[in-house]
């Protein structure tokens, strides 16, 4: 008798899945807007956070999370946003994928809203005068803006961050229970060998003064 593979249980068509899992219907099919309406602007409006779907030309896909006081993210017209960019690692993963494969996905979350709203569409960088100068924060002007043409709009609703319990103050995880950023980083990088405490410490203090000095 054959031993049982994973290729045994893979769903590889669009038919199988639906068999399975069915159909959208109701709100769920119906909801998806081609521009953004009264709805979408607000929450935008409101919306502190969110992350940032792309794709490299090669399939390679990638989240960045994007965050400033709300309302950061400019409305320019019903199908059009605009996202300005601050300091960051220099790795530039969202926007190299994006001058090879425009297709973006945005997902905004607002601090205690556990609906989110989520934006599908076409996405190019600008260094336009008009865009930058909207965002400045502490007096800074971002270089650079993602301009994003709206496909789709749609609100999601709440099941995934009441699973998650997400804005319960209770289900908080104490900080502790996991070691710094650089401890969790350095030891990534030394492939979990041991790194001593004051290399742990410094590199610690460092991302601390990153923060201070360099979020703008």
């Amino acid at each position: 008798m054959p031993q049982d593979t994973e290729s045994n249980y893979a769903i590889t068509t669009e038919s199988a899945l639906r068999d399975l899992l069915g159909q959208a219907s109701g709100l769920a099919a119906k909801k998806c807007l081609s521009e953004l309406d009264g709805h979408c602007r607000d929450f935008i409006a409101l919306s502190p956070f969110l992350c940032l779907g792309t794709m490299s030309a090669d399939g390679r896909a990638d989240i960045s999370p994007r965050g400033d006081p709300a309302g950061f993210v400019q409305v320019l017209d019903n199908r059009t946003i605009a996202i300005p960019d601050r300091p960051g690692n220099k790795r530039l993963d969202t926007m190299s994928n994006i001058l090879s494969n425009p297709s973006v996905g945005v997902l905004f979350m607002i601090p205690g809203f556990e609906d989110t709203l989520r934006i599908n569409g076409s996405a190019t960088l600008t260094c336009d005068p008009k865009i930058l100068n909207a965002s400045p924060v502490n007096g800074r002007v971002p270089k650079i803006a993602i301009r994003i043409a709206v496909a789709e709009a749609f609100l999601h609703c709440a099941k995934a961050l009441k699973r998650a319990r997400l804005w319960d103050p209770a289900s908080r995880v104490n900080r502790k229970r996991l070691p710094s950023l650089a401890h969790m980083i350095l030891e990534q990088i030394n492939g979990e060998g041991e790194v001593d405490d004051r290399t742990i410490k410094n590199t610690q203090d460092g991302i601390e003064e990153e923060y201070k000095s360099h979020l703008y």
